[in-house]
């Protein structure tokens, strides 16, 4: 027997086990699983450990017992979920109308609406300040009729306009999908049983896009919890938590705190999303 002969008979006799396969398929994934998340992670836990350089204490210490820093989370958490519901709220009916109506220019509207993305978060604060600034279109136009300069770019508003228009494209695109994914049989069948269109669209269209509502949803929240550029764009005073953080560790080199704040941040941003998947899979399961 040849040797290419011997070699083919213990291939036959020894197969390759499938977990052993698939460990080595997963391994590049789990380097860079580790490399660039896992161990940055691990660091960032341990540098929140350190003192502050002001209170003496523990970064984690100094955030939760320090007013400043609570109305900074405080104030990212409600402005990201503001600015979800109202994504969801509007791009859900946007997506259905999108998903059921055949008219002329639609896929130029689809392609107007969602060339956005396009766009990074710098370039939507700077036309935020186009529209709302001191020298935008609405100063202009209430100093004209009301002798008045009306200015929302520079706070909480004007972010959240800023976030809402990052965030529609996104979820517009998402839900126009799933929209066009609906069995419409469920709604002729419920408005031939006489139900009214509210109830067509709460007891059946929602439900149908629950699912994509909630991972649609999950990752607006979590994208505007981190949402950077924008607020930067619109000024560094703005109490969120993405220029707490810039400010602690580039204006003060506080360490600590910067990274106890990073973590509680994406903390709120891990438990959105799992809550949605938990969701998901409670709306799977009773299906």
């Amino acid at each position: 027997m040849s040797m290419a002969d011997t070699l083919a008979a213990s291939r036959r006799q020894t197969p390759t086990q499938p977990g052993s396969r698939w460990l080595w398929l997963t391994l590049p994934a789990l380097l860079f699983f580790c490399a660039f998340w896992l161990l940055p992670f691990a660091r960032l836990l341990q540098i929140g450990m350190q003192n502050d350089r002001s209170t003496q204490h523990s970064g984690y210490w100094t955030v939760i017992t320090q007013p400043h820093y609570l109305l900074s989370l405080l104030n990212t958490v409600l402005l990201s979920l503001a600015v979800t519901l109202v994504t969801l709220l509007i791009a859900a009916i946007v997506g259905c109308f999108l998903a059921r109506q055949r008219f002329a220019g639609r896929g130029t509207l689809l392609a107007l609406l969602t060339f956005p993305l396009a766009f990074p978060g710098v370039v939507v604060g700077f036309l935020v300040v186009m529209l709302a600034g001191r020298q935008g279109l609405l100063a202009q136009i209430s100093m004209s009729l009301l002798h008045e300069r009306w200015t929302l770019a520079y706070s909480l508003a004007g972010l959240f306009i800023g976030y809402l228009y990052f965030s529609l494209p996104r979820a517009i695109v998402t839900l126009v999908a799933a929209s066009e994914k609906l069995d419409r049989s469920l709604e002729e069948a419920a408005r031939s049983l006489g139900a009214s269109q509210w109830r067509i669209t709460w007891d059946v269209i929602v439900p149908g896009l629950q699912p994509a509502l909630l991972s649609t949803g999950a990752l607006c929240f979590a994208t505007s919890m981190g949402a950077f550029g924008t607020a930067f764009t619109l000024g560094t005073d703005l109490a969120v938590l993405p220029l707490t953080i810039y400010g602690e560790f580039t204006n003060y080199a506080n360490f600590a705190t910067a990274a106890a704040l990073s973590v509680l941040m994406g903390g709120f941003a891990w438990l959105a999303l799992m809550l949605a998947r938990r969701l998901a899979q409670a709306k799977e399961a009773q299906s």
